[in-house]
Formats: structure tokens, C-alpha cells, sequence
């Protein structure tokens, strides 16, 4: 790679072609990447197990059908984009013979005799493991302050959080560690850590892609998603894993020169999203705003109803539906001392939600749903666009935050404004779009429609094209 652009933060179409190239093999990045891990987890605590010797293995294999000659008694094998390329997973995601913590102390020994769906997607497509990442406890929060396993720490500043639940996979993507990983997201856990690490993050619409043998939260409320380090990549990895409908063409692709042609109409809800922001979160969606209007976007007001009530709807119904899986999986309350003081009082939560409060959220769930289409189609709108967090990264430890003159917890903030796309069960991306004074990332929202996908990574490209910025954080991370 040249000297701008190091081999631990090059894209997966650039790794992709050295490959093609034998001018890198998957094994020699793979051994490269491990080296990283060891050198650079210990201060990041990014992973919780690394699968070294799956890793080399797969990799071994991806070489094998990379670099045979054709014509010989077996030709060569090319699985697509991922074949070779060094990933990582959220530690609640199922893998056979490899323990899978939800980073949680409960199930700190439990090995799964199956893989989740997803990993046998990306496994066929080539994909290499490198381990599971780190994460808040049960996916129940949105720090990744680990009282297990230990704080994931935001590359940018390593006093700060990565962002949860999917903490661990945002931090190893900005620290060059991987170069895609797959989280799950509840009420932002993909989009809140991609934010304040500055990558991408995408959560898919409801049914777009398997939440299988995953260790959930709360099924209604719960996606599974990819993070990589730009919107190409991301769309990379969510090709395998995605449930396309026979009438839509592939992901793979979603980059034609077109889509910056096209005349995109985004919509700036008038309410909810902007009540509560840092100054300079609010900034930096200002100067994304004046880079879509010029990037052939039309920008408009629209009015989504009933969205100051998705926070409290969203709440009910995770906390009954969290509490419920726990007891039923025998973990709570026979297990609750070993709990994180945190998760614990969310689960005790869960169990004074009234059975007609659960149901009265559900309905709400139906409406906002409705009214949510309605008001995109009324005003033919392809996506929403909001800031993704209405902080950056907080300090490790700082449970509260003053915005505006006011003390919010900074749980609530992270939560804020990415729930809304969770309890519609429709897709979101986030995309880098600046940096605070301190040099911390600042993410920007793409929300579409159901089945909005593939315009919503034609969006985020679009906006990541015209906005440079650093690919990696200035800590000592390079080579």
C-alpha cells in the first residue's frame, strides 16, 4: 500500500485486487492483522476472543482457492469481494466451537454447536474470523463499559467509550484491527458506536437479514448488521448476509456512477430529532446539509407524527421482552448477582411492565409504522436525515451529560435519536460527517422506508464522496 493509505486501513476492494494480484495473500494479512491484535488490543480491549488458529485456517483455504492455477486437477475458486478478508463478530453472535460470551459473566463459558446464520453466509463467502469483539453486557446499553470483560476504548481517545452495545466491533474497525465487522442493533447499537468511531454503520429494515442464533435482546426490536470503514464496504459485507427480494438487483453495485446523478429528497423532520443536541454535533449536520444540497439533494421540512412517543414505546417493549428471554433462559433471577449492576436493574425493570403497558406500546408501534410511510410517501421523500448522536464520545464513566443548560443521562442521549428506526423496523446508516473540537467523530443519519437499502447506501456514498475526511484516528496506530 502507498504510505498515505497503510495495509490495516485499506479498503476491502483494495485488498481484494492485491490478492488478484499476488501481491498479498490472505494468510500473510491475516498473521499481519493478529500481530496488530496483540500489539493493540490490550490498550483498546476491542476483542474478547481472538480465533487465531480458525483464522489462519480460513485463510490458509482462501489462498489455496485464490492462488491455484487454473487448468490443474482442482481450478481455482473465487468466492467474490470477501474471499480472504479478515472480519470480526459481536460476541452474541453464534459460533460453533468458539465461546460466546454476549459479554456477559452468565454465559462467560458457553460454547454454541451451530453458527449463527450470518457466519455461514459469510463464510461461504470467504471470509476470514479473526475473533469476537467486545461489547456491553447482554447488548443492554450503549457504553460497552464492560464490568466483565473491561471497557471497550474509543481509538480516537481511549479515555473515552466506542459506544455500545457493538463497542468492541466499531473500535477494531477504527483501529485497524479488521476491515468489516457485523454488530446487532436494538435502539442503535450499530449506528451509536460507528458514530463516535467514526465508521459506517448499517442497520437493515425488518427480515433483511437473519437474527438467527444470536443471543437477542428484544426480538422485536433487534437487527443484525454490518460496520466497515466506508460505505462501499459496507455494502460489501451486507451482500452475503441480506435477504433480497427476486425483484431487487444486488447491493454489490449500489456504487455506479449514477447514484451521484440522481436527484435524492431527504427530509429534516420538523420535531424530536433536534431538540436536543451538543453545539458542535449541531455544526457539523449544518455543513453535511450545505454538502447534500449541493451534491444534487433536495432537502425539505417534513413532520413525522407520533415521534416524541417512540422513546417510551420502544422502552416498554424491550424491557418486557429482555426481562423475559432472561427468564426464561434460567438466567434471572437465579443467576442476577452475576450481573453488571446496570443490566441487572434494566432486567429488574422489565418485570413492573404491565402486561397492558407492553401491549399499549405494541399498538403505538402499528401507528407510528403507518404514519411513518405515510409521511415519506405523502411528501416522496427516499430518506430522513438526522444527526446520529446528539453528543460525541462521552468519558469513560460519565453517566450524565449537560446539554443545553440541562443533565441528561448519556445512556438517553445515545439512545435519542436512533430507537425511532428500530421500533418502525426500517433502515439506517450512519456515515461520518465531521469532528468536535477535541478531534472526536460525528456521525450523520440516513433513514429510509422499508426495503430502502439500496438507496440508503447510495445516499451515504454520495455524502462520503463530497466530504473528506481522516480515514483513521491519529492515535499510534499506523504501521
Amino acid at each position: 500500500m502507498s504510505a498515505d493509505v497503510p495495509l490495516a486501513f485499506a479498503s476491502i476492494a483494495q485488498i481484494a485486487r492485491l490478492y488478484r494480484r499476488r501481491k498479498l495473500s490472505p494468510v500473510e494479512l491475516t498473521k499481519y492483522l493478529l500481530q496488530r491484535i496483540s500489539r493493540l488490543n490490550p490498550q483498546l480491549n476491542a476483542f474478547i476472543t481472538v480465533t487465531e488458529e480458525l483464522a489462519l485456517q480460513q485463510a490458509r483455504r482462501a489462498e489455496s482457492e485464490l492462488f491455484r492455477k487454473a487448468g490443474g486437477s482442482k481450478n481455482r475458486r473465487d468466492r467474490g469481494p470477501l474471499h480472504g478478508i479478515p472480519i470480526s463478530l459481536k460476541d452474541n453472535i453464534f459460533t460453533v466451537g468458539i465461546r460466546t460470551t454476549a459479554g456477559s459473566a452468565v454465559l462467560r463459558k458457553f460454547i454454541p454447536q451451530q453458527d449463527a446464520t450470518v457466519v455461514t453466509s459469510l463464510q461461504a463467502a470467504g471470509a476470514v474470523i479473526l475473533g469476537k469483539t467486545n461489547m456491553h453486557e447482554f447488548a443492554y446499553g450503549t457504553t460497552s463499559n464492560n464490568p466483565h470483560y473491561g471497557p471497550v476504548r474509543n481509538p480516537w481517545d481511549p479515555q473515552r467509550i466506542a459506544g455500545g452495545s457493538s463497542g468492541g466491533a466499531a473500535a477494531a474497525l477504527a483501529a485497524g484491527l479488521c476491515y468489516g465487522s457485523i454488530g446487532t442493533d436494538t435502539g442503535g447499537s450499530i449506528r451509536i458506536p460507528a458514530s463516535l468511531c467514526g465508521v459506517v454503520g448499517f442497520k437493515p429494515g425488518l427480515n433483511r437479514v437473519s437474527a438467527k442464533e444470536i443471543v437477542p435482546l428484544s426480538p422485536t426490536l433487534d437487527f443484525v448488521g454490518p460496520l466497515a470503514r466506508s460505505v462501499d464496504d459496507t455494502g460489501l459485507l451486507l451482500e452475503p448476509i441480506f435477504n433480497r427480494r427476486t425483484d431487487e438487483r444486488p447491493l454489490r453495485g449500489s456504487s455506479a456512477a449514477s447514484s451521484n446523478k440522481r436527484k435524492f429528497r431527504v427530509g429534516i423532520p420538523d420535531d424530536f430529532f433536534f431538540d436536543v443536541l451538543s453545539p458542535e454535533v449541531e455544526k457539523s449536520f449544518q455543513a453535511a446539509l450545505h454538502i447534500l444540497k449541493k451534491r444534487t439533494t433536495l432537502v425539505k421540512s417534513v413532520a413525522i407524527p407520533l415521534i416524541n412517543e417512540t422513546e417510551d414505546a420502544g422502552n416498554r417493549i424491550a424491557w418486557a421482552e429482555a426481562t423475559r428471554y432472561h427468564q426464561k433462559s434460567g438466567w434471572f433471577p437465579q443467576h442476577a448477582a452475576e450481573y453488571g449492576d446496570d443490566v441487572r436493574d434494566r432486567i429488574k425493570k422489565g418485570t413492573t411492565i404491565l402486561a397492558v403497558d407492553f401491549l399499549e406500546a405494541m399498538e403505538l408501534r402499528e401507528r407510528f409504522i403507518n404514519e411513518f410511510h405515510a409521511a415519506m410517501h405523502d411528501q416522496n421523500l427516499d430518506a430522513l436525515v438526522v444527526p446520529t448522536t446528539p453528543i460525541a464520545a462521552a468519558k469513560i464513566g460519565e453517566e450524565s451529560i449537560t446539554v443545553g443548560g440541562t443533565e441528561y443521562l448519556t445512556r438517553a442521549l445515545l439512545l435519542r435519536l436512533n430507537r425511532p428506526a428500530n421500533l418502525a423496523g426500517i433502515p439506517a446508516v450512519t456515515v461520518p460527517c465531521g469532528f468536535t473540537q477535541n478531534n472526536l467523530p460525528v456521525g450523520l443519519q440516513f433513514v429510509g422506508p422499508a426495503n430502502s437499502e439500496f438507496t440508503l447506501l447510495q445516499l451515504a456514498r454520495n455524502f462520503e464522496q463530497a466530504c473528506s475526511l481522516p480515514q483513521h484516528p491519529p492515535l499510534s496506530l499506523a504501521e
